[in-house]
C-alpha cells in the first residue's frame, strides 16, 4: 500500500489559479501553462498584437506577483506556555512576517475572514518596511530574512525589516512591491461579503489606491475617509498635517455594512409616548447658525400665539428676507413639512428661560424621523445612523485618545503609533456579525464582544521586531513587540472582565500563540528521489529532531486546511499518544511502530482524516494492516503519512 504523503508547504496558488482557468477556458492552458496570447484573444474582437492599455506599474511589480504565488516550506509552531486558555480559546496570536503568515493561512482561512484592518508602514522616509528582495539568492534571502546567520544557524534578527529612506532609488517601488504581494494574499482570505480597511497617510495613499483598484477591483472601492490623528501639527508655515486616511474596499458587491446603534446616554426623559418610543433626550435647538444659509429653511413658526424666527430676532429675519444675509446665517434645521410632522407627533418641545423661549427637537430611544423629498414617517425600529467623514474627525478617533486608553492598562508608554480603540471597535461594529472572524487588534474585538454579547474571533499577526534597548518597553523586560502585544491582550482582557463582571462570564479573552518557523521536515522529505538507499538508511528520520508531536499536528492542520482554533484533546493508548483535533476532523499518532490495537482504536473513532509518520510502520505488512483496518472500521477516512 502506498499511503499518500502530505505536501507540508503552503498552498501553490499559481497552480490552483491555472487549474481554475483551465476549467473555464481549456484552450488557454496547455501542459500546465497559460497561453496568454490565446487568453487575450478570447476577450477581443480584433487581432491582439500588444495594444497599449491603462495600468499601474513600478520596478519589481512582476517579482512581487511571483512572490505572492510562490509556496513556502514553513510552518506554524504552537507555543502553549505563552498562550492564554489554550484549550478553550478561539483566538489566534501569530508571530512572524505577515507575508509568510498570509501564505500559510491560504487554505485554512480561504474566504473565511469577514473583516481585515491593516496599518502598514507609511513610508515617510524614516520608517522600515519588510525585507522583500526577490532578486537575491536563496542563501542571501535566508540570511537577510533572519532565518539563519552566515553560519547557517537559525535566529531572529532585525533584518526582518530594512530602513527605506528617500535616498533609495526604488523608494516608492520597494514599498509598492511590499504591499502588493500582501494585499493579493489578504484578498483570498476575505469572505465574499468581507471588507478591508487600510490606514495610510499622504506619502503613499495615491499608490495604495492604485494597487487596491487592481487587487480588489475599482468597482469594489467603497470610500477614502480622512481621520484626525492629533490636535495639531505643522508641515508648513500654513498647513497642519494632522490626519491620515482610511481606505475601504470590499471583496465583492455582496458586502453590507451594519448601521450604528445610537448611544443611549442622555435618554432620561419620559412623555406620553414612552410605552411606544421609550425615553427621549433633547437635541440641539431647531434653529442654528447655518454653514450654508438657505431661504427655504428661514420661515416663521407660530405656536400657541407666539411666533418664532431663526435666531429669535424678527429684525434680522426681515433683513435676510430683504437679501441682506451672510453665507452662514440663521435658519431652521428642518423644512416646513418636516417641522409640522414633528410638531404634530411630539418630536419638538418648547423650552422657556429668562431670555425667552426656544424650540428644541427630541430624539427617542426607539423612534426617529426619517425623510426624503417631503415624505416623513416615524421609524419604530431600532434607531441607526449612517457614517460620514465627519465621524473620523471626532476626538475619540484620534491618536491622542489611543494614548489615554493604553494608560488605563499601563503606567508607561510602550507604543508610539497605536490606533485608538474606539476607531477599531467602530470599524468592527459596522462590518461584522457577532460570530465572524476578524484580522485586527485583539483589544477592540474583546471590548466590542463584551458590549454586545458577540463571539467574534480575532487573528493577530505581528512580526517579532526587537524593542530599542533605550526604550521603556525594553527596560520593562519586553524584548520584542510580540511580548508587549501578548501582555496587552492579557491586561485588556482582565480589565474588560473586571469592569463588566455580570456580562462577561463567557467572554473569550484567551489566545493561541503560533510562531512562524522553518518546515518540520528534513530536506529528504521533499527530494527523497535524490537520495540513494544507503543514504536513506543513514537518516534516522525525515522529521527535524527539535519538533514535537504538537508541532507535527499543527503542520498537518495547515496542510489539510483546517482552522487553527478548534478544540484539541489527546489520550494514551498502549503507550502511544493519539491526538484528536475537533472530535475527529483529524486524528494523528506520531509514535513509531504503532501496534495494531492503537490503529483499531483510531479507526473505530471514524475520523474524517488520519495521519501517521512514515516510520510508524516497521514493515510493509504493517502498512497493509493499516489499509485493512481502515477498510473495515472507517472506509471513508482519508489516511496520509508524513
Amino acid at each position: 500500500m502506498i499511503l499518500e504523503k502530505m505536501k507540508m508547504q503552503s498552498a501553490d496558488i499559481l497552480r490552483q489559479n491555472i487549474e481554475k482557468l483551465a476549467e473555464i477556458f481549456p484552450s488557454c492552458v496547455s501542459e500546465g501553462k497559460v497561453n496568454f496570447d490565446s487568453f487575450r484573444q478570447l476577450f477581443s474582437d480584433e487581432i491582439i498584437e500588444g495594444d497599449e492599455a491603462y495600468n499601474f506599474n513600478w520596478v519589481g511589480k512582476k517579482a512581487a506577483l511571483v512572490e505572492a504565488h510562490k509556496p513556502i516550506r514553513k510552518t506554524l509552531r504552537p507555543c502553549i506556555e505563552e498562550s492564554r486558555n489554550w484549550d478553550t480559546t478561539e483566538n489566534l496570536y501569530i508571530e512572524g512576517d505577515n507575508l509568510d503568515v498570509l501564505k500559510l493561512l491560504q487554505e485554512s482561512y480561504l474566504n473565511k475572514i469577514k473583516m481585515i484592518y491593516i496599518d502598514p508602514p507609511y513610508n515617510t522616509g524614516n520608517d522600515f518596511i519588510y525585507v522583500d528582495d526577490y532578486s537575491i539568492t536563496e542563501e542571501e534571502n535566508k540570511i537577510q530574512s533572519g532565518a539563519v546567520d552566515e553560519e547557517g544557524i537559525k535566529f531572529i534578527s532585525e533584518s526582518f525589516y530594512k530602513e527605506n529612506n528617500k535616498a533609495n532609488p526604488r523608494f516608492h517601488s520597494d514599498w509598492c512591491s511590499m504591499i502588493y504581494s500582501r494585499l493579493l494574499l489578504a484578498r483570498n482570505l476575505l469572505a465574499d461579503d468581507g471588507v478591508i480597511f487600510i490606514s495610510i497617510d499622504d506619502n503613499e495613499q495615491a499608490n495604495l489606491k492604485n494597487i487596491c483598484d487592481e487587487v480588489f477591483g475599482e468597482k469594489n472601492f467603497i470610500l477614502q475617509m480622512p481621520r484626525i490623528t492629533k490636535k495639531s501639527g505643522k508641515s508648513t508655515e500654513f498647513f497642519a498635517r494632522n490626519h491620515d486616511n482610511l481606505i475601504i474596499y470590499s471583496k465583492t458587491d455582496q458586502c453590507k455594512f451594519f448601521p450604528l446603534k445610537h448611544n443611549d446616554a442622555g435618554f432620561k426623559y419620559r412623555d406620553e409616548y414612552f410605552n411606544e418610543r421609550g425615553f427621549y433626550k433633547l437635541n440641539q435647538t431647531l434653529d442654528y447658525d447655518s454653514l450654508q444659509y438657505s431661504t427655504s429653511l428661514d420661515y416663521p413658526i407660530t405656536i400657541e400665539g407666539i411666533t418664532y424666527y431663526p435666531g429669535s430676532s424678527y429684525e434680522n429675519y426681515q433683513k435676510r428676507k430683504a437679501g441682506i444675509y451672510n453665507r452662514a446665517d440663521w435658519a431652521w434645521r428642518w423644512s416646513k413639512d418636516k417641522f409640522q410632522f414633528g410638531y404634530d407627533n411630539g418630536f419638538v418641545i418648547i423650552k422657556k428661560s429668562k431670555n425667552g423661549s426656544r424650540i428644541y427637537t427630541k430624539t427617542y430611544q426607539n423612534a426617529s424621523i426619517d425623510g426624503d423629498r417631503g415624505n416623513y414617517f416615524i421609524n419604530y425600529k431600532e434607531r441607526t445612523t449612517s457614517v460620514s467623514s465627519l465621524t473620523f474627525t471626532e476626538n475619540e478617533f484620534s491618536n491622542d485618545n489611543a494614548t489615554k486608553i493604553l494608560n488605563t492598562i499601563w503606567d508607561k508608554k510602550f507604543f508610539d503609533y497605536s490606533k485608538p480603540l474606539s476607531l477599531l471597535k467602530f470599524l468592527i461594529n459596522i462590518s461584522t456579525n457577532e460570530n465572524d472572524i476578524v484580522m485586527t487588534t485583539a483589544h477592540a474585538v474583546m471590548q466590542l464582544n463584551a458590549e454586545d454579547g458577540g463571539n467574534r474571533k480575532f487573528i493577530m499577526v505581528q512580526i517579532p521586531e526587537s524593542t530599542d534597548e533605550k526604550s521603556e518597553a525594553f527596560k520593562a523586560g519586553y524584548k520584542n513587540i510580540c511580548e508587549i502585544g501578548k501582555e496587552r491582550i492579557r491586561r485588556a482582557g482582565d480589565k474588560i472582565k473586571a469592569d463588566n463582571p455580570l456580562t462577561t462570564t463567557d467572554l473569550d479573552i484567551g489566545f493561541r500563540v503560533l510562531k512562524v518557523d522553518s518546515t518540520n521536515m528534513q530536506d529528504v522529505y521533499y527530494s527523497a528521489d535524490e537520495y540513494s538507499q544507503d543514504m536513506l538508511a543513514d537518516l534516522e528520520s525525515n522529521i527535524k529532531a527539535d519538533r514535537t508531536a504538537l508541532d507535527l499536528l499543527f503542520g498537518c492542520i495547515l496542510d489539510w486546511g483546517l482552522p487553527l482554533s478548534l478544540p484539541y484533546t489527546s489520550e494514551v493508548v498502549d503507550g502511544c499518544t493519539i491526538h484528536n483535533y475537533n472530535e475527529g476532523d483529524l486524528i494523528a499518532c506520531f509514535d513509531e511502530n504503532i501496534p495494531k490495537s492503537v490503529m483499531e482504536v483510531i479507526a473505530k473513532k471514524k475520523p474524517l482524516r488520519a495521519v501517521f509518520r512514515d516510520n510508524s510502520f516497521a514493515a510493509d505488512e504493517d502498512r497493509i494492516n493499516v489499509e485493512e483496518i481502515f477498510k473495515l472500521y472507517a472506509p471513508d477516512t482519508r489516511v496520509k503519512v508524513i
